[in-house]
């Protein structure tokens, strides 16, 4: 059905930027247009979930064009599910960055380059048009370096280098491999490419084609072994940042593969392989990276590796429960991610460093925030019935299932390296006495006790969220159950865009 309902997650971010780009030296004016514009964002997105779930896939043609020869923005579930829990933690980033940002970086335009970046997410999430997904990523490639290197402190400079020499290998890839699915189908429209891509001849062609996806996709996802840059980056802006970098950038990568793989490059047995030996190597190779960190971003960035590896995992399996793990492990991980990052900055802001021997005492200092942050520790260790442990029944299932026994040993293995890391953590930096000599930052500059207060709110707000997702797992289970259907069977997909 077509709606143009779909583009309203895309242009209140767009507006948002504008307004706040209006009032470049007014900094209270752009945090609260941030918070206000991420907050309708909530809202436009629940609604567009609540159309397409009730209502079924929803398409939109620009300028009135028809597929295949237009620009086509496509509603399906997988893509108004991440839609939303991606406004929600761009909401907590927006509170947490209006008192967690220093009013230096804000005039440096630090608000309308996020919200371009929310918005650049939001479009690569909806559209259906394969060189469509390219500008997107562009988009987000620009906004997120510039957000990176706002500041411009050396530390971040360096991983901005690094993000950017590997993001523009990533897109030269992708871009490649567009170009090439082009020359042979002579279509971008990612429904059209689906029917059009099974009537060629040379299908060794299509599968040389699909390898510039998945590495330039591997690389955007941090996936063995490209995923250095990740590491290397991550930990250099601030928390706010990171946040947004930690739970979404990673997380548009696997969407994109699963998008292009169950459409158009339909996995074959070779492609399944490869896969499942990244995500194992993908897996190990975070794991052992976090086991030897001492500051908390960077053991969080080698958790994301590894993390990325139980998703593309799945995806390599590709039956009905292992994608139903993915995607329930993809809404977890997006939560839990950008909060872990929050929650590096809000201990940076309370002590002035993020290395962890230089930390201790902070649940005698402050119980209750400890107690929070214990909710949202215990969930991305998995614990039950919280909800990092329901994706992973699901992928032990399948990986049994389908005989994959490697990987399920590599699932408890990055378990119990994610367990024994964060329980690491949990006792040098809440547990133990308060070091006699504590180091902080250069840069640190002490918060007052109210704007401390603050940075909690945002946190809270998805530590609610995802003791949400836990406590009410058969939800999210039929939900994920749908997905899965929609990405085996994508007939109706086809037939939505198509109009056949």
């Amino acid at each position: 059905m077509i709606d143009n309902y779909i583009l309203a997650p895309v242009f209140i971010h767009l507006f948002s930027a504008i307004l706040q780009l209006i009032a470049w030296r007014k900094t209270v004016t752009q945090r609260v247009i941030s918070i206000v514009g991420s907050l309708m964002g909530v809202i436009l997105s629940a609604q567009l979930f609540s159309k397409v779930y009730k209502g079924g896939i929803l398409t939109m043609n620009a300028s009135n064009w028809d597929s295949p020869f237009g620009i086509v923005f496509v509603a399906d579930l997988l893509s108004t599910t991440l839609v939303l829990i991606t406004s929600i933690a761009a909401l907590a980033v927006s509170i947490f960055s209006a008192t967690g940002i220093s009013r230096q970086r804000m005039l440096y335009g630090y608000f309308p380059i996020f919200h371009f970046l929310v918005m650049g997410l939001n479009g690569a999430f909806l559209t259906g048009d394969i060189f469509n997904l390219y500008v997107w990523f562009e988009v987000i490639i620009i906004s997120s370096f510039v957000l990176m290197t706002l500041g411009g402190r050396k530390t971040q400079l360096e991983g901005a280098v690094k993000y950017m020499a590997m993001n523009i290998l990533a897109s030269t890839f992708f871009l490649t491999g567009i170009a090439i699915l082009y020359g042979i189908t002579g279509s971008l429209n990612m429904a059209d490419l689906a029917i059009r891509v099974k009537l060629i001849e040379n299908q060794s062609l299509i599968g040389i084609t699909s390898c510039f996806f998945l590495i330039g996709f591997g690389i955007k996802s941090a996936v063995f072994p490209l995923y250095y840059w990740l590491p290397s980056s991550y930990h250099t802006p601030p928390s706010a940042v990171a946040a947004t970098f930690g739970g979404l950038l990673t997380k548009v990568g696997i969407y994109a593969i699963i998008r292009v793989f169950s459409l158009i490059f339909v996995p074959d047995d070779f492609t399944k392989n490869l896969l499942m030996v990244l995500a194992i190597l993908t897996i190990i190779t975070g794991s052992l990276g976090a086991l030897i960190k001492i500051n908390i971003r960077r053991l969080f960035s080698y958790l994301i590796v590894c993390h990325i590896g139980f998703m593309i995992g799945g995806i390599a399996m590709f039956t009905k429960i292992a994608l139903m793990g993915t995607i329930f492990y993809l809404i977890h991980d997006i939560l839990v991610k950008t909060n872990m990052f929050l929650i590096a900055g809000l201990i940076r802001q309370i002590r002035g460093t993020m290395n962890m021997a230089s930390l201790g005492g902070i649940y005698a200092q402050y119980p209750k925030i400890s107690l929070l942050i214990a909710i949202v520790l215990f969930s991305l260790v998995g614990i039950p019935p919280l909800s990092g442990f329901w994706p992973k029944l699901y992928l032990f299932e399948a990986s049994f299932t389908n005989n994959q026994y490697a990987f399920a040993g590599a699932l408890i293995f990055g378990s119990f390296v994610t367990l024994y890391t964060i329980a690491k953590m949990w006792s040098e930096v809440f547990w133990k006495d308060v070091p006699e000599s504590v180091v902080v930052e250069n840069n640190f500059e002490p918060m007052p006790l109210f704007k401390k207060t603050l940075l909690v709110l945002p946190i809270g707000l998805l530590a609610s969220v995802t003791l949400y997702v836990g406590l009410n797992a058969e939800v999210i289970i039929i939900l994920v159950g749908k997905i899965a259907d929609q990405l085996i069977s994508t007939q109706p997909y086809i037939e939505a865009v198509m109009g056949k």
